[in-house]
């Protein structure tokens, strides 16, 4: 009986010596944004980070236009803790992702214009990321959002 308890406080000790199995620190960010095409499907496709997905949902969100989806270039860069920062030409906002089992899970809609991005772009400021729009001074961003007073 005594063996049949030590083993199985053993094998608790165990499974629960692998279920809290934490590597940090970790560095997830992209160095450069990925610039993607949409599909006439709605998806997404990129090579270098090798990954893909079904943008239609964003693009809806966006634009409230379900038809016109062929004619977007998303812009894409993933910060230093893995979270997805998606834009495009004439968006009013930035998205959030993280992500999850199969797909992306928005976290955080930001509104940076009302008149709609003109030329954006993506840039890697640890442990910010930087969005340039035409020749608007550039935005800051976190995952919570614009990061106030700061032009880096």
């Amino acid at each position: 009986m005594k063996a049949i308890i030590i083993l199985f406080f053993f094998s608790f000790l165990v499974l629960a010596g692998c279920s809290s199995l934490t590597l940090k620190p970790g560095d997830f960010a992209w160095p450069i944004e990925s610039v993607s095409k949409v599909d006439e499907k709605g998806m997404i496709e990129d090579k270098q980070y090798y990954f893909s997905l079904n943008v239609k949902e964003l693009l809806y969100n966006e634009t409230q236009d379900s038809v016109n989806i062929s004619n977007v270039t998303l812009r894409i860069i993933r910060d230093m803790k893995g979270y997805y920062f998606m834009t495009a030409s004439k968006f009013k906002n930035v998205y959030v992702f993280e992500q999850i089992e199969g797909g992306l899970k928005l976290t955080k809609k930001i509104l940076v214009t009302q008149d709609g991005l003109e030329n954006p772009a993506f840039n890697q400021r640890p442990p910010y990321i930087q969005l340039l729009n035409g020749q608007k001074p550039p935005v800051s961003l976190t995952k919570e959002g614009i990061l106030e007073g700061e032009n880096k």
